[in-house]
């Protein structure tokens, strides 16, 4: 769960393989830059992640293991 510290709005991402990725469903692949960006960082971390619109600031509020 990410807080987006430029607009505060909350957004919810699944961390998927490349082949199980589907935005509309909030599943982001394992390569993608966000997923990227939080690979090994922990809940209160924040992350800068850029994207083709500019960078976006987000600061990690919860993290979820689904197994």
């Amino acid at each position: 769960v990410l807080l987006n510290l430029n607009t505060d709005e909350t957004v919810t991402y699944r961390i998927v393989g490349e082949d199980e990725a589907d935005l509309k469903q909030s599943m982001i692949s394992v390569g993608s830059p966000i997923a990227r960006a939080l690979i090994g960082k922990l809940e209160g971390d924040a992350v800068m992640v850029r994207t083709p619109s500019g960078e976006i600031e987000y600061e990690i509020t919860e993290v979820r293991y689904i197994g």
